[in-house]
């Protein structure tokens, strides 16, 4: 009984070894958060403003052409976004 205890004891600290190991060598990948919220932060910091303008200026956009630039900054900055938390992620 006693030696069955300390073999299973051992296993434990074997398997507690290499998962420390293993946080150990994931922590060194770590791949910082900060792009990805800036370029979040930027996207929201454009949606207010788009808002706020779009509020105050029934006729905002002025063009057709200036409503294209703003779709297409808009699909831009989300892009930017979602690959920067893909990035973070992988």
């Amino acid at each position: 009984m006693s030696q069955t205890l300390s073999t299973i004891l051992a296993a434990a600290e074997h398997a507690a070894g290499a998962t420390s190991e293993e946080s150990a060598a994931a922590e060194e990948h770590h791949k910082s958060e900060a792009p990805f919220f800036i370029a979040g932060a930027i996207l929201v910091v454009f949606a207010i403003a788009i808002s706020v303008v779009g509020f105050k200026k029934p006729d905002f956009p002025g063009s057709a052409s200036a409503a294209r630039g703003i779709m297409a900054l808009s699909a831009a900055l989300v892009l930017a976004t979602v690959s920067t938390a893909v990035y973070v992620a992988i």
